[in-house]
């Protein structure tokens, strides 16, 4: 039973939706602008790096918000209720129930979760993430980040239970990335200049 309320906890959590609220802020509906992803990558392009990067730290907070909610709620499960809030969070991040279920595709979310996980299996996960994303290729970065969870939770005993839910979030990261994937393949998905992004812009003299 303690299951189905994380689940819901989470959901709820994950449907407040970063990038809607910046978007309207700043007189833009990112759900109709660029690919209508309401993701960080799809941000960063509409309203800039600084917005992107508040919009993915804030899905990734609603993750770890909903871990640790569940977590201290149900004690005597913590870690599983926390994964399992963290779940409800990811999928409520992808199927936001007040945006006709079109949302993000969990990633942000993903990495929140993985707060939960902290230290070892997160910062392994975070490290050659960030290795693999000056690649520039989001979406693969997305895809290794996603399978690189369950693996890293395998390596450090956390129950079954819980490899095999973050397994299936993995799946579902697939899903969500099956349109990049056929890019990936085919050699014509756009690569995402992340230093230059970061880097100031040079005064014009």
């Amino acid at each position: 039973m303690f299951r189905i309320i994380c689940l819901i906890i989470g959901y709820f959590f994950g449907c407040i939706q970063t990038s809607y609220f910046v978007g309207k802020k700043n007189n833009i509906d990112i759900s109709k602008t660029g690919s209508g992803n309401l993701g960080t990558t799809n941000t960063v392009r509409a309203l800039g790096i600084k917005v992107g990067l508040f919009t993915f730290f804030c899905d990734a907070l609603k993750a770890a918000a909903a871990f640790y909610v569940c977590y201290f709620v149900f004690g005597e499960n913590a870690v599983t209720a926390g994964f399992y809030g963290a779940t409800g969070a990811i999928i409520g991040h992808d199927f936001p129930f007040f945006h006709h279920f079109k949302g993000g595709k969990g990633i942000a979310a993903m990495l929140g979760m993985m707060l939960g996980a902290f230290p070892f299996p997160a910062l392994i996960v975070y490290i050659i993430a960030i290795a693999v994303l000056m690649s520039g290729y989001v979406s693969l970065t997305s895809l290794v980040l996603s399978v690189l969870i369950p693996i890293s939770l395998s390596i450090w005993h956390y129950p079954t239970e819980v490899v095999v839910l973050t397994s299936a979030l993995a799946l579902l990261a697939f899903i969500q990335h099956r349109q990049n994937i056929k890019r990936l393949i085919n050699g014509t998905e756009s690569r995402f200049d992340i230093i230059g992004k970061l880097k100031p812009k040079k005064k014009e003299r």
